[in-house]
């Protein structure tokens, strides 16, 4: 819940500002000088502090000044009156949000809290999705009309509008955050942050940081506080991508954080109460996991209070096509290219591959297309080289050469000149293209004497 500082060395100030917020739903606590507030301030979750210029002690500038080099996206109103504008002019300088002139109007007091808040809501906000711009989602949107994709499309219908945990299971590029972010965006909390956190990709050392928090100075590297991602989706969704992933000691804090609805940041005894909507998924077997000891079974329960299994590719092959021109169109709009067209052979030797690494393989697979491929329709030839066990069973024409090396050398050729001109000639970028490593491109370049 929000909870805002109120500070001022009269009672009864202390008082009317109180029921004031009470009356906006919104949580207080009082503070009768700027000493007893700082103590307030570090050991609580304070959203915004609302405090008087001038009191005995540490005044209401030197207030200031310590939160925010506690933390400067709490937004301080001052309040001040009329013989002080001054000063409180200066406040704003210092970093103040905003003033009220003593005697107040309650009205202009609830408008400058509420504008506050917002601004508070909005810098974490923003801060996270700066931190995400660069990392665009595996897919846009859901793909696919088959009758697997159509029990999907059900299942988020059905548990979107609940508060209840989903673990969301299958194998690695079926599109589980896609389901996760689907869920979220059917469940009231839509108008909130959906944070995604891929527990494989972080080291076990830095994951309690990521989930939880720390403060300045509470391990080494920790040069600024951070804020975990559990509060950054208070009142929305955290979705923990493999979970399956995560180190045993630290599933224990995640399992008191679920239990409690309370964190507290890395090197800080401060709990913080949390609103959040947990989904997870993972690729593995935690039953097994279980049976092996490295899951706990308690925080199984927890979070697979509703389950769904995504089916892989090639049990829904009819949906390959689509997803195919879905992909086609994407990249072509990105790229600034003609949209390309499959021909129908193309799409049935698509269908016919087993896809190891499902919609993520696809999705990849266009993506080159679009990069290398020449003329308007995209011919089964062009797959051939880049999905090598389609190569091994597409059925040779009636008049084609069964010499296979040859043939594979020259398409290799034009493959890797298509890709040094659309990555102007940047061996690494070209690598990236093809799919292989650079080192290997440079192999190939010697060897066709490129």
């Amino acid at each position: 819940m929000t909870r805002v500082l109120v500070v001022d060395d009269e009672r009864r100030m202390r008082r009317v500002l109180q029921i004031q917020l009470e009356r906006m739903g919104i949580d207080s606590v009082a503070a009768e000088s700027g000493e007893e507030a700082l103590a307030r301030f570090q050991s609580e979750k304070i959203d915004l502090v609302l405090t008087d210029l001038k009191m005995p002690g540490m005044s209401g500038l030197e207030l200031l000044a310590r939160v925010r080099e506690l933390d400067a996206d709490v937004p301080v109103i001052v309040l001040t009156a009329y013989g002080t504008v001054q000063t409180a002019v200066e406040a704003m300088k210092l970093g103040a949000f905003d003033y009220v002139l003593k005697p107040f109007d309650l009205e202009a007091v609830e408008l400058t809290v509420r504008k506050g808040l917002e601004m508070r809501q909005y810098r974490s906000e923003n801060r996270y999705l700066r931190e995400r711009v660069e990392q665009p989602p595996a897919f846009e949107s859901l793909v696919g009309g088959s009758a697997a994709m159509q029990a999907v499309y059900d299942f988020i219908r059905l548990v979107g509008p609940t508060r209840s945990a989903v673990l969301v299971t299958g194998e690695t590029g079926t599109g589980k955050e896609l389901v996760a972010h689907a869920i979220h965006g059917l469940s009231p909390r839509r108008q909130r942050l959906f944070v995604p956190l891929n527990c494989a990709a972080i080291p076990p050392d830095l994951l309690e940081s990521e989930l939880f928090g720390h403060t300045r100075g509470a391990f080494t590297g920790a040069h600024s506080e951070r804020t975990g991602k559990f509060e950054v989706a208070d009142g929305g969704t955290l979705f923990l991508d493999e979970i399956g992933d995560m180190a045993y000691p630290l599933q224990a804090k995640l399992l008191r954080v679920l239990q409690e609805g309370v964190i507290e940041r890395i090197g800080s005894n401060k709990r913080i109460s949390v609103d959040v909507r947990v989904l997870s998924s993972t690729n593995r077997d935690l039953g097994g996991a279980i049976r092996a000891g490295t899951f706990r079974e308690d925080l199984y329960y927890r979070l697979n209070v509703l389950q769904i299994q995504l089916p892989p590719l090639r049990e829904r092959r009819e949906d390959i096509s689509h997803l195919a021109a879905f992909f086609l169109a994407r990249f072509s709009q990105q790229l600034g290219k003609p949209t390309l067209a499959l021909a129908p052979a193309a799409c049935q030797l698509l269908e016919q591959y087993p896809w190891p690494g499902n919609v993520r393989e696809l999705q990849n697979l266009m993506e080159r297309a679009v990069v290398l491929a020449v003329g308007a329709e995209i011919e089964p030839s062009f797959f051939r080289l880049l999905l090598p066990q389609a190569a091994t069973t597409a059925p040779a024409l009636s008049g084609e050469t069964l010499a296979l090396e040859p043939a594979i050398e020259e398409l290799e050729r034009k493959l890797i000149l298509r890709a040094l001109s659309a990555a102007d000639d940047n061996k690494a970028h070209a690598a990236r293209l093809l799919g292989i490593s650079e080192r290997t491109l440079w192999y190939k370049l010697k060897r066709y004497g490129l």
